[in-house]
């Protein structure tokens, strides 16, 4: 569920009370961990902590006039969904998260190709999302991105 908000504050402030608490501490240990040089803007109608033009000035290959997304966070109608391009694009990023997540959460994974997503949010594995978070620099994630997507 895309929210037409111009501003982080204004997608939070927007949402639930029982999804915002979830999205303040998702957006809280994101930011705490993500490497220098990701910025948090609204992407795609989410909060999203993308590579800005002045550090990546070709932008997103699909759409140049937006910057290189990164992670998203979003409170979609059944479940908080987290967006991680690093994921899809390297498989090691990905066996470790699965792995670490599989000791942390009885549940089975809720995943699609770069998202993961959240019904019960109790299930949340915090600390490890921002384990992922700071996992790759934003120079690691533009060499990621221009091997992977970049012909």
């Amino acid at each position: 569920m895309q929210l037409d908000c111009k501003t982080p504050k204004e997608y939070v402030d927007s949402l639930p009370e029982e999804r915002k608490l979830t999205i303040e501490k998702l957006r809280k240990i994101i930011k705490l961990n993500l490497p220098e040089g990701f910025q948090e803007e609204m992407s795609y109608g989410m909060l999203g902590y993308v590579v800005p033009h002045s550090i990546y000035p070709k932008g997103y290959h699909c759409k140049p006039n937006l910057p290189l997304p990164f992670m998203n966070i979003a409170s979609q109608k059944n479940f908080v969904a987290l967006y991680h391009m690093g994921i899809y694009a390297n498989p090691d990023l990905l066996n470790w998260f699965v792995t670490e997540y599989s000791k942390l959460v009885k549940s089975k994974i809720d995943m699609g190709k770069s998202c993961i997503r959240f019904k019960k949010m109790e299930d949340i594995p915090f600390e490890l999302i921002g384990e992922l978070a700071a996992k790759m620099t934003v120079f690691e994630w533009i060499s990621i991105y221009e091997n992977n997507f970049i012909k």
